[in-house]
């Protein structure tokens, strides 16, 4: 029988669209490896930016073929030329292919306890049969109840998680928002459920200091709309206060986000070139140190962006989206609540004049770290003592099936 020789984990990110999703992972899969010197973990994704990001020694990536929903509701291949259903068949396969190989030790899925449409089916029995320890991370806010619970039905995430799933990491606490209050689960599935805090975030090791690419190097506010495919009313809001108002007294770095459609990209980046205080990029894969320099940020409200606006301790302007999901709104509105940000709501008529008023506001706010809210930014380290918990029960020798199939591949 083969000795093992170092701890493996296996994260499931299913990125049908946008940055959320990838960012989250890629935070938990750095920590791990910092935290544990001979732990390797490898990211299955299909966010079709996936290689723009920099990964760590010991963290890796596998790319599956991309879907996107469409605003229907159904889904449709990104790139290839292909059904859906045979496209959804493809990433099983080699998902499926991946964890027999990689043989995991831990597996983490993000978000969707059965995957992408159910794709990880095949994939999650295989593992359990293994021995393999099953983890399922949500975010803090999945969506408003009655949405959230016939989608949690028509998925079949209740008996997957009874079958399947020995924790549920939740990043971020209760006391915020508690994503799965009102699903029926059993008590059985409630005691799985572990509040990690949110995941801080770290500037990382790009160069410090002003950026480049800024027009002036007076300081900055940092709006991001996340991935931009649904933020053109936030950028084009911002926008018309600064060309509304020409006093405003910070300039703004707008970072536009990939997936933003090109034609309303093109038409930002040159209203900005047009403005003396304000910059636009298209994407910027260090996010955290434009948030770490900036003097405040406005933003939507996703998950990525509140990490970052506490780990940096920035006073911060969120707009949140209330459509298709009410996430953003969520965890906008229960953080007003308790200090740590202020909501701008979009009233439908977004006057020029009524961002600028805000953004005047916005160095006049507290900072989140003036609120006491214990274990708040903890989910690293509770992510991290999780796993070695975990990893202490491992099986200290390899299966002799897999370690014969990997001679033989």
């Amino acid at each position: 029988m083969q000795q093992r020789k170092s701890p493996r984990v296996l994260i499931y990110s299913h990125d049908t669209f946008g940055l959320g999703h990838l960012r989250r992972c890629s935070a938990i899969a750095h920590a791990l490896c910092e935290s544990n010197e001979d732990l390797s973990v490898l990211i299955l994704s299909g966010s079709p930016i996936i290689g723009s990001f920099d990964f760590r020694s010991r963290v890796d990536f596998v790319r599956i073929p991309g879907v996107i929903k469409l605003h229907n509701g159904e889904y449709t291949s990104l790139t290839l030329p292909m059904a859906v259903d045979d496209t959804i068949a493809m990433r099983a396969s080699i998902i499926q292919h991946t964890a027999e190989f990689f043989d995991p030790d831990i597996f983490i899925v993000d978000k969707e306890p059965l995957g992408l449409r159910g794709e990880l089916a095949a994939t999650l029995d295989v593992l359990k049969k293994r021995g393999a320890h099953i983890v399922l991370g949500l975010r803090d806010v999945l969506d408003e109840p009655r949405l959230l619970a016939p989608e949690w039905k028509r998925k079949n995430a209740v008996p997957a998680l009874e079958t399947y799933y020995d924790e549920i990491w939740v990043y971020g606490l209760p006391q915020v928002c508690e994503p799965l209050a009102e699903i029926d689960l059993p008590d059985s599935l409630r005691r799985k459920m572990i509040y990690t805090g949110y995941l801080r975030r770290f500037e990382g090791s790009k160069p410090v200091g002003q950026p480049a690419f800024t027009k002036t190097d007076k300081p900055y506010i940092l709006v991001t709309p996340g991935g931009g495919g649904d933020g053109e009313t936030l950028v084009d809001w911002v926008l018309r206060a600064y060309e509304t108002d020409h006093d405003l007294p910070y300039a703004s770095m707008i970072v536009l986000g990939p997936f933003m459609q090109s034609e309303r990209r093109s038409e930002f980046i040159t209203r900005a070139d047009a403005l003396d205080k304000v910059d636009a990029i298209t994407f910027e894969a260090h996010m955290e140190s434009l948030a770490a320099h900036a003097v405040g940020i406005i933003a939507m409200g996703g998950y990525n962006t509140f990490c970052e606006i506490l780990s940096f301790d920035k006073k911060a302007l969120i707009v949140p989206r209330t459509a298709p999901r009410l996430e953003q709104y969520i965890r906008t509105s229960r953080a007003e609540d308790l200090g740590l940000v202020s909501m701008l709501c979009d009233d439908g008529i977004r006057a020029a004049e009524t961002m600028a008023t805000a953004i005047r506001h916005l160095p006049q706010q507290q900072s989140p770290s003036d609120i006491v809210v214990p274990g708040l930014l903890d989910g690293l380290d509770n992510v991290n003592i999780l796993t070695r918990r975990m990893l202490e029960r491992r099986p200290k020798t390899t299966r002799p099936e897999i370690a014969s199939a990997r001679k033989q591949a």
